[in-house]
């Protein structure tokens, strides 16, 4: 039986950094997709106190702790199906044809959710480092009977 997943956290490019208010954002949701760009197993250890974690590899990862890091990951819940990768100019496949009801990403350290040929793609952000005038977020996901109602939560 799927375990219960009906609030996603989706947080990308950490970089080394799991700020406490992202932690504090994430506290209640029932799985987290973590987009690449990492940083660091302690990263992912903080993540896992909240909930499981779903993680790919981002274009900074690297070094041992990242051995067995997929670069894609299918996560499905509550009858939804997630495809998650870290750069989308590396998406190789039609998500709609493979039957994926959204495509998570992260890399541009820019929030997006826009709705392409009935599937959703969604960037959190960046969680971690203070890039220029971008803002600092990550993404919460409500997810009921394959339904799926994105927002972006801007933490600073």
């Amino acid at each position: 039986m799927e375990p219960k997943c009906s609030l996603v956290g989706v947080i990308s490019d950490t970089h080394g950094l799991l700020r406490p208010e992202a932690l504090d954002a994430l506290r209640g949701v029932d799985r987290i997709i973590h987009a690449g760009d990492v940083g660091g197993p302690d990263i992912l250890e903080g993540l896992e106190r909240i909930a499981p974690v779903t993680v790919v590899r981002g274009n900074t990862d690297g070094g041992a702790w990242t051995v067995g890091m997929a670069s894609t990951e299918v996560v499905e819940c509550e009858g939804a199906t997630f495809y998650v990768l870290h750069d989308l100019f590396d998406l190789d496949l039609s998500p709609r044809a493979a039957g994926f009801d959204c495509v998570i990403f992260g890399h541009t350290h820019e929030p997006e959710i826009r709705t392409e040929a009935g599937v959703l793609y969604l960037n959190p952000g960046s969680a971690g480092p203070i890039r220029g005038s971008k803002p600092v977020s990550l993404a919460l996901v409500k997810v009921k009977d394959g339904r799926l109602s994105p927002r972006v939560v801007t933490l600073i």
